[in-house]
């Protein structure tokens, strides 16, 4: 079969389509002909080695979406989708033409969701699930500021919170970007062109705060969500972009007795994501949740396509098709 390989880490141009044997499903687990994979930037990481885990010669990629055709005789021929444990890193992963998983790690695609739209659920879905329900645990009439609202976590992780019942800040770079917002269920929107991203929340509470900051991006970000944070509010870190380490008025941190949580989708096991994409196989089928618009591409352009994630030259969400 064909796919993309790299045998050592450091560098994007390691990347090359070769072939290789087909995976040989051990026991307990399916052997998936995948129909579409998504790219995700922590495929990038991977293959430069700043993923901790990786281990070489490897097949990268961590969502996938496709029907089974070896395994237990009520999932084969089957349409399904997965994603998580050390799939892409410590396994081979999904930008290939077939995939070996553990059984309990795929489940049905959704109603009314292709193959491509599947591919494209995985970690997006599953970090904003992961940083909204189950570490920031937002509840019904909360506040809740979300760094990156356009992008494709931050996107997901409005609609969430927006389903719980909690009122949405949303935040945009410029004006303009107002106009690139969608349909997505943002209460107010902070525009950072007007106005400093802690001032504008706390503006929009009435100087109170906001009971959960989800920040996406990090580095400069983090100290100004920390800024916005109402007493006892949680801030959830997902990323740090292009800082790793950052700085903040640690006095201020432990009198306003805020919270700090870490959220980090490599940990999931494959049962831990398996439940995570189970919990959103209903929003997404009643609507409440809309799959992804993904962007397809053949499985030979992904040395390219990896390359252009990097240089942040490509937009959308795209999906290889072997």
């Amino acid at each position: 079969m064909r796919a993309l390989r790299f045998e050592k880490t450091g560098s994007l141009e390691e990347l090359s389509i070769r072939e290789i044997p087909v995976p040989r499903p051990a026991q307990g687990e399916v052997l998936v002909k995948v129909g579409a994979a998504a790219i995700n930037p922590s495929d990038i990481k991977t293959v430069q080695g700043k993923m901790r885990g990786t281990t070489v010669p490897r097949t990268p990629g961590r969502d996938f979406a496709g029907i089974v055709t070896e395994g237990p005789d009520d999932l084969v021929g089957k349409a399904v989708f997965g994603s998580g444990g050390n799939l892409g890193f410590g396994r081979d992963g999904s930008h290939a033409e077939f995939l070996a998983v553990p059984a309990g790690a795929v489940l049905p695609l959704p109603r009314g969701v292709g193959i491509e739209q599947g591919a494209g659920i995985g970690v997006s879905y599953m970090t904003a699930w992961s940083a909204i329900v189950n570490a920031a645990r937002l509840q019904k009439g909360e506040v809740v500021l979300i760094t990156g609202t356009t992008g494709n976590v931050g996107g997901v992780a409005a609609r969430i919170a927006h389903g719980l019942g909690a009122r949405v800040l949303g935040v945009v770079r410029s004006t303009a970007d107002l106009a690139k917002v969608g349909d997505l269920p943002v209460d107010t929107w902070i525009d950072l062109q007007a106005t400093g991203l802690s001032e504008g929340a706390r503006a929009a509470t009435d100087g109170r705060g906001v009971d959960v900051a989800l920040d996406v991006v990090g580095g400069a970000v983090f100290e100004k969500c920390l800024a916005a944070l109402a007493w006892r509010g949680r801030q959830v870190a997902i990323a740090s972009v292009p800082l790793a380490r950052v700085e903040f008025n640690l006095v201020d941190f432990y009198h306003n007795e805020s919270r700090l949580l870490g959220v980090d989708s490599l940990k999931l096991s494959f049962g831990e994501a398996a439940g995570i994409l189970r919990s959103l196989t209903p929003l997404i089928e009643s609507g409440a949740l809309p799959p992804p618009r993904v962007d397809p591409y053949p499985l030979d352009q992904a040395p390219r396509l990896y390359r252009e994630i990097d240089a942040s030259t490509l937009k959308g969400k795209p999906v290889l098709v072997p």
